[in-house]
């Protein structure tokens, strides 16, 4: 059987493919441009052309597809039910869905597939730290309006619990809160992140309007920055508490921060 992993070059996407190519599955990877990324996967991963975004285009990868792993991503509430609808005319029976922040379109139409599925309702990524690269690089300082603790999880779990979701039985119409082992400030990062690559990182504050500020200038909408911000400035009990459930599923501990932090130190 054939499993379809969208976002696949994304930052939970690439490891996705690699761990199901690691339990020895056959893997389709969906990508924008399969020449540019070629070499960032193993030979035996076939690489597709297309967006999930235009679930219309997609026939050739869904082609002999029996499982299929979505990322919701931004522009994928309005198609979402589209491709969730082509994906199971075209044979898909088990889908996996790393949620977008909340019970959005996208999830909804999952829930009503009539397929097995299973939802990921990851917290913070880990990755998320790498926003903090170039001003560490440039000045040794990272910019944020709030000092939160969040119990953030490495993309890697997030992975690895979605192959097991796709994989074996008895994960169909579970939702999973994923954290990391523990639940950290920007402070406490900070301080990981000073040991890692061995300089002087400062925490200096902002406000919440200079982070929506920063935001947009990248190119997000002001609603979307609003509510990047906001989620911020008033965590969730499940953003912050740390929960078992990468261990429980996996059957193994979730990576720290500083395991992270030691995969992308050359990064800061």
């Amino acid at each position: 059987m054939t499993t379809l992993v969208t976002g696949a070059t994304g930052n939970t996407g690439r490891h996705v493919v690699a761990e199901l190519v690691r339990r020895g599955e056959r893997v389709r990877a969906l990508t924008r441009n399969p020449a540019a990324t070629a070499g960032r996967f193993p030979a035996e991963v076939e690489l597709v052309a297309g967006t999930h975004n235009e679930p219309g285009t997609l026939d050739a990868a869904l082609d002999d597809v029996s499982r299929l792993h979505i990322t919701v991503t931004a522009g994928l509430a309005e198609v979402g039910h589209e491709l969730v609808q082509r994906a199971v005319a075209a044979g898909v029976r088990r889908i996996t869905v790393l949620w977008g922040g909340w019970v959005g379109p996208v999830e909804q139409a999952v829930v009503d597939s009539g397929v097995e599925w299973t939802r990921l309702e990851a917290q913070e990524f880990m990755s998320n730290t790498l926003t903090w690269a170039e001003s560490i690089r440039a000045d040794g300082v990272v910019r944020e309006p709030y000092d939160f603790p969040s119990a953030l999880v490495h993309e890697a779990d997030i992975a690895a619990v979605a192959a097991v979701a796709l994989l074996d039985d008895g994960h169909a119409g579970r939702s999973y809160n994923l954290t990391g082992p523990e639940s950290l400030t920007p402070r406490e990062r900070i301080a990981i992140l000073s040991r890692a690559t061995r300089r002087d990182i400062t925490f200096e504050p902002i406000t919440h309007e200079q982070a929506i500020d920063r935001l947009m200038t990248t190119g997000v909408s002001p609603a979307d920055a609003e509510y990047v911000v906001g989620w911020y400035a008033a965590p969730s009990d499940s953003s912050t508490t740390v929960d078992d459930t990468v261990e429980r599923v996996t059957g193994r501990p979730a990576r720290t921060f500083t395991q992270w932090v030691a995969e992308h130190t050359e990064r800061f």
